[in-house]
């Protein structure tokens, strides 16, 4: 296979960042319209991410959002979102970079977008050389991630709770 010079992957990301883009901008001037709700997770480990330390320290790697009632403040540009959330009855401001999306969802009508994120450290650690005449097997990574994403008491590897896209679509 040759090398994508075109960029294909960065056009597909950036547009569906325009979708969310677009969502938010509606949400922002109108509200959410009927039985509309965002779900939105991000990485908290982001440079331009801005959040209270003590979520920060809760959430050191990624975070959801949820943009359904209790929201305030709600704007977006074509760097980020910013919103007021309530945590512990108090008014906390998030910036949260487009750049930063791993998912965006509104279930109410069984709509997902995922992204791929990356950040210094991943970089790093994704870095493999192969040879031409070496060959991979990533199956057994795939079966686990596949193990993880249908984990039927909600919980992941590390006892978080895990909000998968499949719970919202209709069967």
């Amino acid at each position: 296979m040759s090398e994508d010079r075109i960029g294909y992957n960065a056009m597909v990301e950036e547009a569906m960042r325009s979708v969310v883009r677009k969502a938010v901008e509606l949400a922002a001037s109108e509200g959410l319209p009927a039985e509309h709700h965002f779900y939105i997770t991000f990485r908290t480990d982001h440079p331009d991410t801005n959040l209270p330390d003590h979520l920060h320290k809760r959430y050191p790697r990624e975070m959801t959002i949820v943009l359904q009632h209790q929201f305030w403040n709600l704007s977006i540009d074509d760097e980020a979102l910013e919103v007021d959330l309530s945590f512990n009855q108090k008014l906390e401001r998030l910036r949260v970079p487009l750049d930063a999306l791993i998912t965006f969802a509104d279930p109410s009508v069984n709509f997902g977008l995922q992204f791929h994120p990356s950040t210094p450290e991943d970089e790093e650690d994704d870095i493999l050389e192969i040879s031409d005449d070496e060959t991979v097997d990533t199956s057994g990574d795939l079966a686990e991630a596949a193990d993880d994403a249908s984990d039927p008491d909600g919980k992941g590897p590390d006892g978080d709770n895990v909000v998968t896209l499949d719970a919202f679509r209709k069967k």
